[in-house]
């Protein structure tokens, strides 16, 4: 298994934001049940959200995000991806 943080910024258009968020939000909340999300929330500015992934791999990941409310309904403009190595902490392998 492979871990991946995630940065969503959002688009501008708070009316968009604010349609797709319950959507998103059931969508994380089902992959925090299944293990595949690990934590998810936006930043206090609320500019950008956040996640921690643990998948198969990149393409599993991909696959994911594509299936996001928040990319079919327009909302992420932007997406950065690290895979990260957790070492110390709940999560360190």
């Amino acid at each position: 298994m492979a871990w991946f943080t995630v940065e969503t910024t959002y688009t501008d258009d708070r009316e968009k934001l604010a349609a797709a968020r319950p959507r998103h939000r059931d969508y994380l909340g089902r992959l925090v049940d299944e293990g595949t999300v690990t934590a998810a929330g936006p930043w206090a500015d609320d500019s950008a959200g956040f996640a921690i992934y643990r998948v198969a791999d990149r393409a599993e990941l991909d696959r994911l995000l594509d299936a996001d409310p928040y990319t079919t309904g327009g909302v992420a403009e932007s997406r950065v991806i690290h895979e990260w190595r957790p070492v110390l902490g709940q999560w360190a392998q």
